[in-house]
């Protein structure tokens, strides 16, 4: 199932024995295009404290629970590593903060989250054997947040700004773009692929695409097709 990343922003998050504050934002991995991380608001429980929570820590992201559920005491989250002064988050910082949860990291190994394809703890032995083996280069996290609202450039020019990400609640991939097309494609909305991102350009807040307007209006109109004529209010872009 497809979970829009703006969903999220502000629900609540419960540990074993309480609440903890609430969703602020999410780190994805702009080569892998996976969230890495929620960033959760502590609010006064830990003075406005920003804490990381690693998608290992969460049971589901149900859309009906009133909060997220978190497998962790608000005791072991008051003592993990502080994001305040690891600002962008360093590899450094990751190996610290994996190794305080003894959850395996996601870098050491071939698949999207080291030897799996989902937020799995793994037996040690399991895990040793393939850190001698694969051991990935820095992380490249960047804000849904922050990305949110930044222009898709096409290769013939820009065709809206980002609105949202749709990631997959299982194994936390982000999937595609929700992006705001503007008058040019009847207003509506469209999802552009993640594979399909060149690259994202923080000084210029825009999102370059390896697709011209008339490829995303072919793929637009043919699934305005699919819903039928006045049905539908988005058009999915799809390989």
């Amino acid at each position: 199932m497809l979970i829009n990343t703006k969903t999220l922003y502000g629900r609540k998050l419960a540990a074993k024995d309480g609440l903890i504050g609430h969703v602020r934002d999410l780190y994805f991995d702009d080569e892998t295009w996976v969230i890495r991380y929620v960033v959760a608001d502590t609010g006064s429980w830990l003075s406005g404290r920003l804490v990381l929570l690693s998608p290992y820590a969460f049971a589901s992201l149900k859309a009906d629970e009133k909060a997220l559920q978190v497998r962790l005491f608000i005791k072991q989250i008051e003592k993990s590593p502080s994001i305040e002064s690891h600002k962008p988050v360093s590899r450094q910082f990751e190996e610290e903060y994996h190794t305080y949860y003894a959850w395996p990291g996601y870098w050491q190994g071939t698949e999207m989250w080291g030897i799996s394809g989902y937020p799995m703890v793994v037996p040690p032995a399991e895990l040793a054997a393939h850190e001698a083996q694969h051991t990935r280069k820095d992380p490249h996290l960047r804000s849904t947040a922050a990305v949110t609202g930044y222009h898709i450039e096409a290769l013939d020019g820009t065709i809206g700004h980002v609105t949202g990400f749709r990631m997959d609640e299982k194994s936390w991939a982000i999937r595609d773009m929700v992006v705001e097309a503007g008058p040019w494609y009847y207003g509506k909305e469209i999802f552009v692929l993640a594979s399909e991102v060149s690259r994202i350009s923080v000084g210029e807040s825009k999102v370059y695409v390896k697709l011209t307007k008339a490829d995303i209006q072919r793929t637009g109109d043919a699934e305005l097709a699919k819903a039928g004529a006045g049905v539908g209010e988005q058009a999915a872009f799809t390989d």
